[in-house]
């Protein structure tokens, strides 16, 4: 069954999208083969320019509703900070990008199937407007230099 996701939590989950494409454009470049560099040049642009503000959005405006003590935001902050020990690493690099392909999924899936759910039902109406507030619209444009996963 689909889940209904308020409205304002919309753009977060098509960022999501987005992000899965990214674990999807990963596999792909594994499996033809591509250059471990070419791989990491582009995850490298997607982290800078959607990983980051996407997580920020997330623990500043929507984790607040159920706080940081809460067993779901806990799990949510430790995968985010493993996360971006994988996107940073730059010795590891083939390990983190396939750790990143694995992580991000299920942390979305994650994201998308309990807490949104959680956070969505605990939010005040004042707390959901500020979380649509902080994230509208915003048109996700893909950095198509090197667009080794056709």
């Amino acid at each position: 069954m689909a889940i209904k996701r308020h409205q304002a939590l919309k753009e977060y989950s098509r960022d999501h999208h987005h992000a899965l494409l990214l674990c999807w454009k990963i596999q792909v470049g594994f499996s033809k083969g591509i250059a471990v560099g070419r791989i990491k040049a582009y995850s490298d642009w997607f982290y800078e320019n959607h990983i980051l503000d996407h997580f920020q959005k997330e623990e500043k405006y929507m984790f607040p509703v159920l706080g940081n003590e809460h067993k779901l935001i806990v799990q949510a902050l430790n995968e985010h900070k493993i996360l971006l020990e994988f996107f940073t690493d730059t010795i590891h690099i083939e390990d983190s990008l396939k750790k990143i392909q694995t992580l991000l999924k299920s942390h979305i899936r994650f994201e998308e199937q309990i807490l949104f759910n959680e956070i969505q039902s605990a939010a005040t109406p004042e707390e959901l407007e500020k979380i649509e507030r902080f994230h509208r619209d915003e048109k996700f444009v893909d950095n198509l230099s090197d667009d080794f996963w056709k």
